[in-house]
């Protein structure tokens, strides 16, 4: 689906939003919105300045599922693709129910040691901050739990 938004405020950089929905289709409304209120209002979620789905989270979810990059990047709803806004300004994106899971039952304790494994990877062109990425774990792990609560699922939607 391709449509005409955008996002709120384009000055910070790429923003990412983690969110929560019921579906695909509840997904899309959150991002495609037909009112003047900003990009998932009313959803379940948070903003980060980092942390791309497809390529930052992807070692975290290896570390996390027990799965294989390679079977996460075949699953389905790695990443894929429901909708774009302003020509590619904002997207959103599918993130896995298996890494949804995951984060739902993690031992919240145990974050910290996913996030320093996981800000080694190459992923990153830095070596970022593990204490920054555990907190973005436990909050994610926050909204996992909810979601799998009310039998969401989890999603990302990304302003350049």
């Amino acid at each position: 689906m391709v449509v005409s938004g955008g996002c709120e405020d384009r000055r910070m950089g790429v923003i990412y939003g983690y969110f929560a929905a019921a579906d695909d289709d509840d997904a899309v409304r959150a991002v495609v919105r037909d009112d003047d209120e900003p990009t998932a209002t009313g959803y379940d979620g948070f903003d980060v300045n980092a942390a791309d789905p497809t390529t930052d989270l992807l070692p975290a979810e290896v570390i996390l599922t027990g799965r294989s990059a390679e079977t996460i990047q075949a699953d389905p709803r790695h990443g894929h693709l429901l909708a774009v806004v302003d020509e590619g300004e904002l997207l959103c994106l599918t993130l896995t129910d298996a890494l949804r899971d995951a984060l739902a039952v993690a031992d919240r304790g145990s974050l910290a040691g996913v996030a320093q494994e996981w800000a080694v990877s190459d992923v990153f062109p830095a070596p970022p901050d593990p204490d920054g990425l555990a907190e973005f774990l436990n909050r994610v792990a926050d909204l996992a739990s909810r979601a799998v609560e009310r039998g969401h699922r989890l999603y990302c939607w990304i302003c350049v």
